[in-house]
């Protein structure tokens, strides 16, 4: 599976440990950025990164700052994106149940290293339910205006 990464430097940390777990699970991550813990702005991040879900260059997504708030608001504003503010398992497990996210945000701050990991493999390998009920919600959510 192909998976697209991107952060802030409130998240480079996180977004480092995350990719590494990933790509130990063979996972192909794309890093789209920040590359150092110097100060930067996230949507430019989080954009990219979304963006490549989007397009299908990717088939999920992971964006982190050090609340998850605006990287996930970023990634939102792509058409397409579903992206999810996951602070545990249960958020991580509910969301690709019932509103098939295809992107997942986290709060560096907000959550230790190992909840970040165990949400991530949730996140990865919780499939939508496919029920009727949140086939029309999806549609909903995907819905112009």
């Amino acid at each position: 599976m192909k998976i697209s990464m991107g952060c802030d430097h409130g998240g480079y940390d996180l977004k480092e440990k995350v990719k590494k777990y990933l790509e130990e699970k063979g996972y192909e991550v794309t890093d789209c950025g920040c590359y150092s813990k110097e100060s930067c702005d996230y949507p430019e991040y989080a954009r990219k990164a979304a963006l490549m879900v989007a397009d299908g260059g990717a088939e999920k997504g992971i964006v982190i700052c050090t609340t998850g708030i605006g990287v996930s608001m970023v990634a939102n504003k792509v058409k397409g994106v579903r992206c999810a503010l996951c602070h545990n398992e249960h958020t991580a497990t509910m969301t690709r149940l019932h509103n098939n996210a295809n992107m997942l945000a986290m709060g560096a701050g907000e959550v230790s290293k190992e909840e970040a990991l165990k949400i991530t493999e949730i996140f990865l390998t919780t499939e939508f339910s496919g029920e009727e009920r949140h086939m029309r919600r999806v549609a909903q959510i995907e819905a112009e205006g």
